[in-house]
């Protein structure tokens, strides 16, 4: 989606996406004098456009966090940096050829898996969540994307957990105020209208001094930590991520030490 956003973004006058797929083999030469990655099969998926394209300065940085040519206020620079870490998370790689006035290709590869449709369909069931349990205890949960939001939702009640869930920050501030019990964790985007997780925070705590944080977010931890939205070390789960995982956080952080009785500085949110 990031890719296809930047393809319309560089038509400013309209013109042609093309979304292609395929399946191919990098040999040993191809995969380190281009893409430093291990030769081998690949599936190939490339989205080219017909648009204003690149010059050699602009394709080297067009992977770095909060680089963009767009003017102010029209794009963040972060839609390729996110696009990079989804990739190499996954070992694979992405090319880019552009020229100016020539449009832009961009050629992600990810490692082939091999195995008849036969043999994925005889595969036994997954095993069952190993999930830690709650407690029962209170977790706020702001997610301004229903979908995500939904579905962190009902894998903290399946552990267990009492959820406070909203989509936006204000809400957030009016749920902790009206709530009478604890609230020991705050699972929070990090990058929403109103204000931006951090932010929320720190203002949460200004309400309850020992709330926990866990932030999460589509956009890579060193991209937003490099840009100052919140402090190095904050404890982050990126998107997409799983019921299991996300369990998994809530309680390594229930269970740590009390968070320290003083709320964080609040940083500028990514543009």
């Amino acid at each position: 989606m990031n890719l296809l956003v930047n393809a319309r973004d560089a038509m400013p006058a309209g013109g042609r996406i093309t979304l292609e797929t395929q399946n191919v083999t990098l040999d040993q030469a191809y995969a380190q004098a281009h893409l430093e990655v291990a030769p081998g099969d690949y599936a190939l998926l490339a989205v080219t456009d017909t648009g204003i394209g690149m010059d050699a300065a602009t394709r080297a940085r067009v992977f770095e966090p909060f680089f963009t040519t767009k003017p102010v206020g029209q794009g963040t620079g972060l839609g390729l940096a996110t696009v990079i870490g989804i990739v190499k998370q996954s070992g694979g790689a992405v090319a880019v050829y552009s020229e100016p006035g020539r449009g832009t290709a961009m050629k992600i590869y990810l490692p082939a898996h091999h195995a008849s449709l036969d043999a994925v369909a005889d595969a036994p069931a997954a095993a069952v969540s190993a999930a830690p349990a709650g407690r029962g205890e209170t977790v706020l949960l702001v997610e301004d994307d229903d979908g995500v939001r939904e579905l962190a939702e009902e894998a903290l009640r399946a552990c267990g957990y009492q959820v406070l869930a909203c989509a936006l920050p204000e809400a957030a501030l009016e749920l902790s105020r009206l709530h009478a019990g604890e609230i020991p964790l705050l699972v929070s985007d990090v990058v929403m209208p109103q204000m931006d997780g951090p932010a929320l925070a720190a203002r949460l705590r200004q309400q309850r001094p020992q709330l926990r944080v866990l932030f999460v977010s589509g956009y890579p931890a060193h991209a937003i930590a490099a840009r100052g939205a919140f402090a190095a070390g904050a404890d982050f789960l990126q998107k997409p991520y799983t019921p299991d995982s996300l369990a998994t956080q809530v309680r390594r952080l229930l269970d740590a030490a009390p968070a320290p009785a003083h709320a964080p500085a609040q940083a500028a949110p990514p543009a």
